[in-house]
Order: C-alpha cells, then structure tokens, then sequence
C-alpha cells in the first residue's frame, strides 16, 4: 500500500455524465470548488458511463487515460465529480499511486478550511468522521486478532476496530457537545420570539452574495471574499425597518448542488434558523446564466430543511454586472415578491428593506381576544408588543381587544401565556 501524500495540490478533476458531455457551469463550478479547496487544476477527464464500473467507476480505457494525465502533469490528486463508494476510491488509490477524492470529501475539505467558530468546528469534523468511518482501509494487516496465551488470551480486535471504536466514541461526543450547542441557539431563539422581534434568514447558493449583503444591511463586518464557501459561521444580527421596526436578520451557510447528506444532517442546528424564520430572502445572482438552476438546488435543499412553506421573497444581486436599476415587484395581493439590487454599490437596499416590512405587515391579521381582569399582565404584554388596535372594557370588567399580529405569533403568545383559547369566526374566547 502506497504512502498518501501529505498535500496534492496538483489534480486531475473527472467529470462524468450519463448522456454524454457533463454541462459546462457543472464544469465550472467543479473546477471552483476544487480551486476554493486550494488545488491547482492541471487536466481534467470526461467519462459518459450510464454504468460506472464496479471497480474503478471509470472504464479500463480512461483508467490508462488518467495514468497518463497523472504522469504528465506530475498530479497528485484527481478528484470526481460523481460519488465513490469507499472501494472504488481504495482500488483507483492503489492503481494510480495517488490521492483519490470524490465531490463529498472534497466539499468537506472546503469546510474544514473555512469553518472558524466553535460550533462550526464541531460540526464540519463530526461530518468528516461520518464520512471516513465508511472508508477505513484494511491495512493493518500485522494486527490481526490476538491468540495470545495464558494471561493473554482475549477477545482482541484489529486496528479497524479499534479506528471504528474511537470514531465512534467520537462521534458520540460531538453529537453530546453539538446538542449543548444547539439548546443555547434554540434558547435565543426563543428569547427573540417572547420578545416578538420577526427573524428573516438570509439563504441563496454560494458565492451569491449572502455576507456582502448581510454586511451592507447591517454593518456586521462578515468576512467577504469571491470564493465558494467564503463563510460557514452563522451570523445574527439586528436589521432596522422604514417606520422604526427592527428584525433579527440571520445569515446562514451557502447551499450548493448534491450538498452532501453528512454536511445538511450536521449544520442542521444552523440551518433551522430559516426554518424557524418568518421570511426567507433567497438570494440570487442576477448576472448567473445558470440561476434558474442555483434557484432549484436551494428550494430543493429547503425542501429537506421544511422550510420551503416560510414566506419568501427573491433578492436579485449583482445587477451593476448587468447595468440593471434597481426594482422591486409584486403579487396579486400586494406583498412583496422580488427586489432587483447591489449589495456591492448599495443600490435598491431601500427597496429591499421596504418590501421586508411590508410583507411582515402583510403576513398580520386581525382578531379579537377576550381577556379577564386577573388576566391584566397579558393585556400589558399585547400593549407592549403594538398589538392593540382597539380595546373596549365589559361590564364584567374583562377586556375586549382588537389586535393586529400575524396569526403564529398569536398562536405563541398564547402558548406562552398558557391561555387556553380558540379561534372563532375572528375572534379568540375562552373555551
């Protein structure tokens, strides 16, 4: 068995397609991710097999074209952009005498670079450790099971289970410390929500535009740069409205196409907050010539998430590319739908920051609560919260409020009061 190399920066990329020729911006964007991992492209291979061979995945033919490619361009790695099962990459290692890596490994390897906080560390190494725990080689063949003899006998076990015992130790530990994690950002969550205060998460394919955005917006000082996964950490912050309203606005990871599974089950934590939220702005680069794609890639990757039923409004980026003007649009009930800008120049923020008021407004509902008098301290919360549009006092001396909010935040208040209620022909009394 052959030594890995330490680093291989020069690859070989390998794009494969069932029909044919793989799609140009498929190409590109492959060759990007290898680029942003930090790999110097030196040739690239197309292969069309409708069946992968169950050995190399490649045939016999490009497996000697690749032997060629490796040898003239002093390669060190090659890269797939099709999945391989932990045979094929063990068997192409062996006959290429070299570092094999497939989309998955080489997506994670971007994160491992990227990730810089606490939690984005734990998470990115718990979803490598996923993905090596498939890939153990057999190569320990001096430790074979213990014979032993008296006061040595046992069961014993080989260095692929003791590697398989202590990555699941591992792993079993990260999960623990993830979920510690994971209550404190499930804990401010909540805060934001007894305080009322709507969250909007920022979402959109990588390399959009998300952290330029976010800091345009709120002045958070996110670290920018024109590479795939630029950013993993998520960010809150506080986004101010026309009017005197203020929003949490929450950046999260960029999506990519065939994100791999161990990545979207690790930052799941993360990523819940566009799941929690009450808007999504999906961010979109208006100059891609692929953007439609970009667009289902990231619906599908909230589908995943069950955040695809969160209100949405689509924000175009870089028209300075297009020599655009800003816009924003409609739907037929007046909310807003899209919003044309510059994250870069600034242009058609203002837009973008009234389309997001307005469609929270939009979002509220009016109803009438019945309140008791020893129920005056939730009165005081209602007040407090703007709420209120209307209140009248009963004989009884109950309260009877006219309220304007958005139904789930209503449906909160009440959770969180313990007032058991029911909503009636837009009313709300006691049961």
């Amino acid at each position: 068995m052959f030594e890995r190399p330490k680093s291989g920066e020069r690859a070989v990329l390998i794009h494969s397609s069932p029909d044919g020729l793989a799609e140009q911006s498929d190409r590109e964007e492959f060759a990007e991710l290898a680029i942003s991992a930090g790999a110097s492209v030196v040739a690239e291979l197309d292969t069309s097999r409708k069946r992968p061979n169950p050995r190399y995945f490649v045939g016999k033919g490009k497996l000697e074209d690749l032997k060629i490619l490796i040898r003239q361009n002093d390669a060190e790695l090659v890269i797939s952009c099709a999945s391989l099962r932990p045979s094929q990459e063990r068997n192409l290692e062996a006959e290429l005498k070299c570092r094999v890596l497939d989309r998955a490994g080489l997506i994670l390897d971007i994160f491992a670079q990227r990730a810089r906080s606490f939690e984005g560390k734990l998470q990115v190494e718990l979803a490598q450790l996923k993905h090596l725990s498939t890939r153990l080689v057999r190569g320990w063949t001096h430790l074979e099971r213990q014979k032993g003899g008296i006061g040595l006998r046992g069961p014993g076990e080989t260095q692929l289970e003791t590697d398989r015992r202590l990555i699941g130790a591992r792993i079993r530990q990260l999960n623990d410390r993830l979920e510690t994690v994971g209550i404190r950002r499930s804990m401010n969550r909540q805060n934001r929500l007894k305080a009322d205060i709507p969250t909007v998460a920022l979402v959109g394919y990588t390399n959009a535009g998300k952290s330029t955005l976010f800091n345009a917006l709120t002045d958070a000082g996110v670290y920018v740069q024109d590479q795939l996964f630029a950013t993993l950490d998520p960010t809150v912050r506080r986004l101010d409205l026309p009017e005197g309203e203020h929003v949490v606005l929450a950046d999260t990871v960029g999506f990519v196409r065939d994100l791999p599974l161990e990545l979207i089950a690790a930052f799941k934590s993360t990523l819940q907050e566009a799941r929690e939220a009450d808007l999504i702005l999906h961010l979109i680069d208006a100059s891609d010539p692929n953007r439609w794609h970009r667009v289902r890639q990231v619906n599908s990757v909230l589908h995943q998430l069950d955040a695809d039923k969160v209100p949405q409004i689509r924000v175009y980026n870089k028209i300075d590319k297009m020599d655009r003007r800003p816009r924003a649009t409609t739907n037929s009930k007046g909310e807003g739908r899209a919003v044309w800008l510059s994250a870069v120049t600034g242009e058609g923020l203002p837009l973008l920051k009234d389309a997001i008021a307005n469609r929270l407004r939009q979002e509220k509902t009016e109803r009438t609560i019945y309140l008791q008098p020893s129920e005056g301290r939730q009165r005081a919360k209602l007040f407090e919260l703007g709420a209120v549009i209307n209140e009248e006092v009963q004989e009884d001396g109950s309260w009877r409020l006219m309220l304007r909010m958005a139904e789930k935040d209503l449906r909160r208040f009440l959770k969180h009061e313990n007032l058991q209620m029911e909503l009636s022909n837009g009313s709300i009394g006691r049961q």
